[in-house]
This record gives C-alpha cells, sequence and structure tokens, in this order.
C-alpha cells in the first residue's frame, strides 16, 4: 500500500484500479488497522512518505466555509491563504515561514496543468486560482519540502495537487447571495455515456462588491466540462476549461491615512485600480495497466492565459502630479505534458518499485509594464517577448528492505532556456540557460506500535524570472543592470513522526529546515520582488485529527518558524507563527457545522526587526441543514466568515509612499483589511 499509494492516486480518483501494485504490500501494512477519517483527510499511518505529506477529501472540502477559491488551499496544514487586492487577482499565501507572495515556492496544479506562472508581468509564479470551481474538486495531494522527485519548479516549499471529479451522484443547483452584492449561481451534473463513458460539467457565475467604498465590481464566469473513460487496464480523461473575471481593486493603503479622521478603513487611493483576466485550457489524460507489475501514463495541456492588472502601491511617489498607477499585461500561451513509467520489481531480494518521467513545459508570453493614469497607458516602461521552456527527467525507486523499513532514492534533472526580445530596450534583448540537478533521499521506519518515523532530504529550485537572466540596463533607468540565474537551488531536510496510538486520533510531528541560494523579496515602491541574498528556515509542525465519536472531527494544526538571511538579517514577512484549529460535525439528525479559528502570526517588516507585522485572529462558521423531500444532496447553508467582527489585516507591508499633498516620503506600515463580518447563504437542490 504504501509503496503504491502515491503512484496510484490519480488512477485511482478515475475509478481505475491498479493491479501492479498489488503484491508489493507487506504483512505489517496489511494487518495494521487504520485510524479513517472518512470523506476527509487521507493521513492515516501507511499512506504517505513523510510526516508533511498528506490528502484532503472532498467531504472536508464541503464541511468549512472559503470566502475566495484559492482559500481551498487553507485544508493544507499550516498553509494561510489571503488577499493583497481585488479578489480577481492570485491570492497571497504564507507556509513555513514564507510570504509566497503570489505561488512562488508552492507549485500547484490542477488536473495536472501547473497553475504557477513563470516570467509572469506581475510576479514569479504567479498561481491564480480563481478558475476553481470548489464543486469539481474531489481532492487535494499536498506535499512539503524538496523531497519528491516528481517536484519540479517552485516546489520548495511544498506544492498541491487539486485533482476533478469525473462524475456527480446527481445533477445540482446551487445558488449563493450575501451581503455587499454577493451573489453566486453554480450547477453541475454528470452523465453515462455507454461503454465507461463519463461527461460531467459545472457552470459558475458570481459577482461581488465586497465592503470597500469603492465597489470592487467583481464579475466571474467558469466552466468546465471533462470526458472520462476506463476499461480492464486503461483509463483517460479529457477536459475542457474557461475562466475570465473583472474587478476593480483596492490596493493597501498606508496606516498613517487608515488612522487619519475622516478616511474609511475600506477606502483607496485610486478609485481606477485592478484588472482583468482569462483562462483557456485543453488537457487530457491517460494511464494504462501493463499486466507485467508496470503503469504508464500520459498527461498534455495547452493554456491561452490574458491579464491585464492595473496597480497603484506608491500613490505620489514617482510621479507626484499623476499618481503612480502602473499596468502590468501577460498575453501567453503555455503548452507542456509529461510521461512516466512506474513498475513493480525485485532488487537485492526485496521488493522494489521503481518510476521514471519526462516533464515539459513552454511558454510563449509577451509580457508588459506599463505607466498608467486611470487604466489609460502614458508610457511604456518594458513590452517583452519571451520563449521559455523547461524540460525535466526524474527517477525514484523505492526499496521495502524488511516489513517496517523502506527508502526512496530518486533524482531529477531540469533545464531551462529561454529567450528574450525586449520590444522597448533592445539591450535587454538575448538569450540563458541553466541546468539543475535534485538528488532525493528518504526512509521510513514502521509501523510500529500504529506508529512510524520520517527521514527526508532533498534539493530543489524555483525559477527566476527570464528576463532577468539577459538584462543588460535597467529600463527605468538606464543604469547598468545585474543578471540573476534562471535556475535557484534550495536543500531541505526533515525528521517526521506519524502515530495513530490514541484511539480515534491522528498526530504528525515534522522538524524541518531549508536553505535557499537567493530569496524573493518584495519591493513595496514596485509592486514587484527581486533576488536577495542567500537565506535558511527551520520550524516545527503539529498536526491533529480527532474523531471520538463518528460525528464529530477535531482539527489543530500550529507552525513556527524561524527565518534569516545569510548575513544574519530578518527575511521581511517571513510570518513565525500559523494556527488553525476547528471543531466540524457531520450528518448529526440531517444537520452539519464546523467552528474554524485561524491565525496568522507576527513577522518582521523590514530586515532589523524594528518593524513587524501586527497578528490576526478570525473565526468562521459554516451550518448546513439537510432538506429532506427536496432530493438527495439538497440542502441549507450559512457562512459567516470573521464572526467576531475584528479589525484584522490580510496583509501588511513596510516601505516609502507620498500622499497627495505630502511634501516627501514617508516610510510606513502598509495594510490591507480583511473583510468585516460577513454572512453568505446558499441552497442547494440535488436533482
Amino acid at each position: 500500500m504504501a509503496l503504491c499509494s502515491n503512484l496510484s492516486t490519480r488512477a485511482a480518483a478515475w475509478g481505475l484500479i491498479l493491479t501492479a501494485c498489488g503484491g508489493t504490500t507487506t504483512p505489517a501494512l496489511a494487518n495494521h488497522q487504520q485510524v479513517v477519517v472518512s470523506r476527509h483527510y487521507d493521513n492515516a499511518v501507511g499512506t504517505s512518505d513523510a510526516a508533511s505529506q498528506g490528502a484532503i477529501e472532498a467531504g472536508l472540502l464541503r464541511s468549512r466555509p472559503a470566502l475566495r477559491p484559492g482559500e481551498i488551499l487553507e485544508f493544507v496544514p499550516g498553509m494561510i491563504v489571503t488577499q493583497h487586492t481585488g479578489d480577481g487577482k492570485a491570492n497571497q499565501y504564507f507556509l513555513r515561514g514564507f510570504n509566497l507572495d503570489h505561488g512562488t515556492d508552492f507549485a500547484t496544479s490542477v488536473n495536472g496543468m501547473p497553475a504557477n506562472m513563470s516570467t509572469h508581468a506581475h510576479g514569479q509564479g504567479y498561481a491564480d486560482l480563481n478558475f476553481l470551481i470548489p464543486e469539481m474538486v474531489q481532492r487535494v495531494e499536498y506535499r512539503k519540502g524538496p523531497y519528491f522527485a516528481k517536484g519540479g519548479d517552485f516546489s520548495l516549499a511544498g506544492g498541491a495537487d487539486i485533482l476533478y471529479r469525473t462524475s456527480f451522484d446527481r445533477p445540482f443547483l446551487d445558488i449563493g447571495f450575501g451581503q455587499r452584492g454577493y451573489r453566486r449561481s453554480v450547477a453541475g451534473g454528470s452523465t453515462a455515456l455507454g461503454g465507461g463513458t463519463t461527461l460531467v460539467g459545472a457552470v459558475e457565475m458570481m459577482g461581488h462588491d465586497g465592503p470597500w467604498v469603492v465597489p470592487q465590481g467583481l464579475k466571474r464566469h467558469n466552466g468546465v466540462l471533462t470526458l472520462s473513460g476506463s476499461g480492464d487496464d486503461t483509463a483517460w480523461q479529457v477536459s475542457v476549461m474557461g475562466y475570465d473575471a473583472k474587478w476593480t481593486a483596492t490596493d493597501q493603503v498606508p496606516e498613517r491615512l487608515i488612522n487619519a479622521p475622516g478616511f474609511n478603513r475600506y477606502g483607496t487611493l485610486d478609485p481606477t485600480a485592478g484588472g482583468d483576466t482569462s483562462r483557456y485550457s485543453l488537457s487530457g489524460q491517460w494511464a494504462r495497466n501493463d499486466g507485467q507489475g508496470g503503469v504508464l501514463r500520459a498527461q498534455a495541456y495547452a493554456v491561452r492565459y490574458a491579464m491585464d492588472l492595473y496597480s497603484n502601491f506608491t500613490y505620489a511617489l514617482e510621479r507626484p502630479e499623476s499618481g503612480d498607477q502602473f499596468r502590468q499585461s501577460d498575453q501567453r500561451t503555455v503548452v507542456g505534458g509529461q510521461l512516466s513509467y512506474a513498475l513493480s520489481h525485485g532488487l537485492m531480494e526485496r521488493i522494489a518499485r521503481s518510476e521514471v518521467g519526462l516533464q515539459w513545459r513552454t511558454d510563449d508570453a509577451r509580457v508588459g509594464l506599463y505607466d498608467s493614469v486611470a487604466r489609460r497607458v502614458t508610457n511604456v516602461v518594458r513590452e517583452d517577448d519571451v520563449l521559455q521552456t523547461l524540460l525535466g527527467a526524474y527517477a525514484q525507486t523505492v526499496v521495502e528492505w524488511t516489513p517496517m523499513v523502506r527508502t526512496i532514492t530518486g533524482v531529477r534533472l531540469d533545464h531551462k532556456r529561454a529567450r528574450v526580445d525586449a520590444l522597448s530596450l533592445r539591450a535587454n534583448s538575448g538569450s540563458a540557460n541553466d541546468t539543475q540537478v535534485s538528488p532525493k533521499f528518504s526512509l521510513i521506519i514502521g509501523p510500529w506500535r500504529k506508529s512510524e518515523f520520517f527521514l527526508n532530504a532533498g534539493s530543489g529550485f524555483h525559477s527566476n524570472d527570464a528576463r532577468g537572466g539577459t538584462i543588460r540596463l535597467d529600463p527605468r533607468t538606464g543604469d547598468p543592470a545585474q543578471r540573476v540565474p534562471l535556475l535557484v537551488a534550495g536543500k531541505g531536510g526533515e525528521l517526521g513522526f506519524r502515530t495513530e496510538a490514541i484511539p480515534g486520533m491522528q498526530s504528525s510531528l515534522a522538524l524541518w529546515g531549508l536553505k535557499l541560494d537567493s530569496e524573493l523579496v518584495y519591493v513595496g515602491d514596485a509592486g514587484a520582488t527581486e533576488a536577495s541574498a542567500a537565506s535558511s528556515r527551520r520550524g516545527v509542525e503539529f498536526n491533529n485529527r480527532y474523531t471520538p465519536v463518528p460525528w464529530l472531527l477535531i482539527d489543530a494544526d500550529f507552525a513556527w518558524s524561524r527565518g534569516r538571511f545569510a548575513n544574519g538579517d530578518r527575511i521581511p514577512n517571513a510570518v513565525d507563527r500559523v494556527a488553525s484549529t476547528a471543531v466540524t460535525i457531520r450528518d448529526l439528525a440531517h444537520w452539519s457545522a464546523s467552528l474554524q479559528w485561524r491565525y496568522l502570526g507576527s513577522g518582521p517588516l523590514v530586515e532589523d526587526n524594528t518593524v513587524r507585522s501586527r497578528p490576526s485572529s478570525t473565526l468562521n462558521a459554516r451550518i448546513s441543514r439537510a432538506l429532506i423531500g427536496w432530493g438527495r444532496n439538497s440542502e441549507l447553508t450559512l457562512d459567516i466568515f470573521n464572526l467576531t467582527n475584528r479589525r484584522v489585516n490580510d496583509i501588511q507591508y513596510f516601505y516609502e509612499s507620498r500622499l497627495p499633498g505630502e511634501a516627501q516620503a514617508v516610510a510606513d506600515r502598509h495594510l490591507h483589511p480583511a473583510e468585516p463580518r460577513t454572512f453568505r447563504m446558499s441552497l442547494r437542490w440535488g436533482f
């Protein structure tokens, strides 16, 4: 089971039973009685290769409210998801002492397609998950650290694979409404077409103004259609997705203005900030059991993506007369795929399983940065055509040395090649390439007395913006600029422990460390990131799941971290504590409910730690009532966000800005307030 758990998960989600994994289960694993957290977590002893690895099932995703689609990643223990501007923009992510910005160092995929965008107009690794339809999500598989051979670009801190369902029990219609102009409708269903083929689809329309003085006027349209099938030895699926959104954004505001008399906490200094984005994709997956102990898998995808984003973080610092608004534009086509083969075999009279794979991705993008006023471009700062390709190959072997000891040894080789055609400043045109070799190793001991131990180590990398690999002159000042490598290496290790010794309870403890050759630091006056010095982080994670009775689930996740640059300076926005606890009641006399506490701790905002962010603590609640007689799976749900109406912030930065009328720049804390107490109601019919 443990040997095959990571290899068979996606095919199992399609309904394919991989008999190639049969015969590899050891007596200890076969006889172990796992603690089952039904339809919520798949984190039992014997199911993963690290204490910080696991899976989240659809049942848990339905049990708690999410303010935005990207908050599905908050179900990953130790992850906090926020937003520092309009709801049409990618979220802000925090994990393991990282301010991951919009996705750097956390690799996310949806149905096999990578969500992170390399050399993105707004930020490296930009992962916009607003195209997610939560009702379509069947499972989220997460891992942390650079210990897994399949993990490529942006996976230093970890990653998550979001798997969509290929069928519904029955068609449904969900209509939601709430305060401040919130409305959402989603419908979905599936039908069997014969011959083992199923068609499933969902469509979503959503709008929201929010608490902002200038309504964000978010309009989101979303759809997915998947055709899937399976036979005795094969499984396949083809998916088409489409998404577009438009919004007006309220950017972060300096604290000196929020505290000033007469200024509304939810006000803005630039009522024309915001943007629009779209994402259309075609993807396919196929798996075949060769009957000889091997499984062959293939995936391919093509994505057409566009974004125009207007921001203003410094207000009147650079251009006092017209303001500092700028436009970032990204138009790209992404094509890629992967091919892998996994085989059960013997090694020195031991049970073993090996996997080899190839991964490929090409981005053909036009990215631009422009000065603008009220969404009207006034100056071209930089405009580039970028063609970049990342090729990866990996191999790993799992060996079961005894019924209680197994090892995983792996390596991956990645090569990135980029060509930049600088349309606005020809001196910055050029080509660059880089190669990274990343060894991996894991030792797993157990189960022993319903417990197991993990030792994980490995190297990984994240890519830098391709424009940084060819730059010669700063496009704004014309001064000489320093180039950065295309690939930045990191090394990490983890000691882990997982136990089910207490009846009805799963607990895990992980002590981890991670070193990066180069850090990405937020530059507030530019609204961007730049490469900086080497860094190191270490921390502790403690996660717990308890089901004292079948209808009650108690979660408690705590994480502590410490981050430093190589010279001892603090890493800005490296939050040192996060926590989440939840109590969930499931299907008790037709009622379900949950209450969740989420905590984002304090962190340094400057390198010398003289200014720190303030912690944020909120409560979210959900109450649902099954509607008997309305149809199966029909229910009425009330969600309450920020239950106690605390005045907390989603994000905090410290940098210089200048307000209209100020004589000079002022260094200040800049805040984006979290939404006040918010009620949302939804009615779901199952037909």
